[in-house]
């Protein structure tokens, strides 16, 4: 048996596999994360490590009550939430009760300051394919720390990343690998290495970070003391695992050249895989080192899409929510079930979807709107016009990449926008790609964590189980004259966020 635990910015899911990749149980454990200061978005590395002793043993329950035992499960892998900045001092002790997580952005200045006087910063992007806002990134964390918490700053060891330190935790060894260390800030992709000249530039000595390793790479055993703690055997075997965005494209079925995939959450990403990072300095795709060896994980996001959906539920659709408490259906079953009476295009209404920031191509400061209303409109064209600026959002991000990489013609989707066959069929003629709902839902990156404990041990031999494990449940296709109205529409959205990018 694998466990895995993918360790998110809510909680810690943990999720036991059998050796052919099956997912037999998930539970999942919520912490909070704390807001102390504008810009600051912290956790504590504390409440991580409740998390994983929880959820564990209520896993361990739910097998017991299958007539599994602990002795039973060989291996695990974490999939971890990126660019943590977690200090340890010379004995490995946390150095601060809370640390930064990756939507921190308090080092704004230090980046600035860095770009202004030290580096070039399309140099470092495309060295780095960092494409986030570089504030994100640990690097710059840890020179907030230099600047502004000195004293913390002289103690500091090593700087760790969220799963490395719930690993360090587990057997005693301090490392990260490839994928979470391209999410440095000071790592040069085509080396597979740390890039000296940036810390060199920085001020930083290399010590500071962990060595990096493969994914699959068995770090060592849980220790005795923490075995008995968590409930499992002290043989188990703890892989270094992976970051989220690369757990998540390998459980997803992305870990081959060309094969792309959508995540469809509170924001939503398009993934794709290739052996080269696919950098570009407007659009700026975020890349990551793939937990698969030789392969580059780059994304684009939209930064508001189911919380969008979601504000739509809350203002819009008050009724909607007390119908479906009454008669215990899903809410948004019910706004679907509405939006359907309402035809492509929305009868004329347009919204654009960036309640939250909108792509990269559009700027962050980019805000929202609904245009084109008129007397006539009902909320089913709000919805769905709605639903279509979400997908208009997404094609843009694909058509970024289409420009970068011969991408394939079908793209798996998972997450919670993933369940509707409506959103589905209004992304695959948006998008005009065939749109695949595969079996994996929400536990994409769960998988990818399991396949690399399971590689990493030797019960499996290679990541082509994946292949064995998903399947498509559903799968739309482009319908072509609704492709070529969405393109006119296309051309419709970017004129509205180009008015509404200078307003912001």
């Amino acid at each position: 048996m694998i466990i895995s635990y993918d360790l998110g910015t809510g909680g810690n899911k943990a999720s036991l596999f059998d050796n052919d990749g099956s997912r037999i149980a998930s539970v999942f454990e919520s912490y909070p994360t704390l807001y102390p200061a504008k810009g600051r978005h912290e956790q504590r590395p504390a409440d991580w490590l409740d998390a994983i002793s929880k959820s564990t043993h209520l896993l361990l329950t739910a097998a017991k009550a299958r007539k599994i035992s602990a002795k039973e499960i060989s291996c695990l892998a974490i999939s971890g939430h990126s660019l943590g900045c977690i200090p340890l001092d010379a004995d490995g002790n946390l150095l601060r009760e809370t640390t930064p997580i990756w939507s921190d952005r308090r080092a704004e200045l230090e980046s600035a300051y860095f770009f202004e006087n030290s580096f070039d910063q399309n140099v470092w992007y495309n060295r780095t394919g960092n494409g986030f806002p570089a504030a994100h990134y640990t690097l710059f964390k840890v020179l907030w720390y230099k600047k502004n918490e000195p004293e913390l700053f002289t103690k500091i060891n090593k700087i760790v990343g969220t799963k490395d330190y719930i690993n360090y935790y587990l057997t005693g060894v301090l490392a990260t690998d490839y994928s979470y260390a391209s999410g440095l800030g000071a790592y040069r992709l085509t080396d597979w290495a740390y890039d000296n000249e940036i810390l060199q530039a920085s001020g930083l000595p290399p010590e500071l970070f962990p060595p990096i390793v493969p994914s699959t790479k068995i770090l060592g055993t849980i220790k005795p003391d923490i075995a008995t703690k968590l409930g499992l055997a002290p043989t188990t075997q703890v892989a270094a695992g992976g970051v989220d965005n690369s757990c998540m494209a390998l459980g997803a079925g992305c870990f081959r050249t060309s094969q792309l995939y959508a995540s469809l959450g509170s924001s939503s990403w398009i993934a794709v895989t290739d052996t080269k990072p696919l950098r570009d300095n407007i659009a700026k795709p975020y890349v990551f080192a793939h937990v698969v060896p030789t392969q580059f994980v780059s994304a684009l996001s939209i930064f508001s899409s189911g919380s969008t959906y979601r504000w739509i539920r809350d203002q819009l659709c008050r009724d909607l929510q007390i119908q479906s408490q009454h008669d215990q259906t899903d809410v948004y079953e019910l706004m679907l079930n509405e939006a359907q009476d309402s035809p492509l295009g929305s009868n004329g209404v347009a919204f654009n979807p960036s309640l939250g920031g909108g792509t990269p191509l559009d700027g962050t400061e980019i805000r929202g709107a609904f245009l084109g209303l008129d007397l006539s409109h009902t909320r089913a064209d709000m919805i769905r016009a709605c639903m279509e600026g979400i997908a208009l959002n997404l094609r843009v991000v694909l058509d970024a990449f289409r420009k970068l990489s011969n991408v394939q013609d079908t793209m798996n989707i998972v997450g919670g926008g993933a369940k509707s066959q409506l959103w589905r069929q209004i992304y695959a003629d948006t998008l005009n790609i065939n749109i695949a709902k595969i079996n994996i839902g929400q536990d994409a990156a769960a998988l990818g964590a399991a396949a690399l404990a399971a590689v990493g041990s030797g019960l499996w031999n290679n990541f082509d189980q994946i292949d064995n494990i998903l399947t498509i449940d559903d799968q739309q296709t482009p319908q072509k004259q609704n492709t070529e109205r969405y393109d006119q529409l296309l051309k419709q959205f970017q004129q509205d966020a180009n008015f509404l990018a200078k307003r912001s």
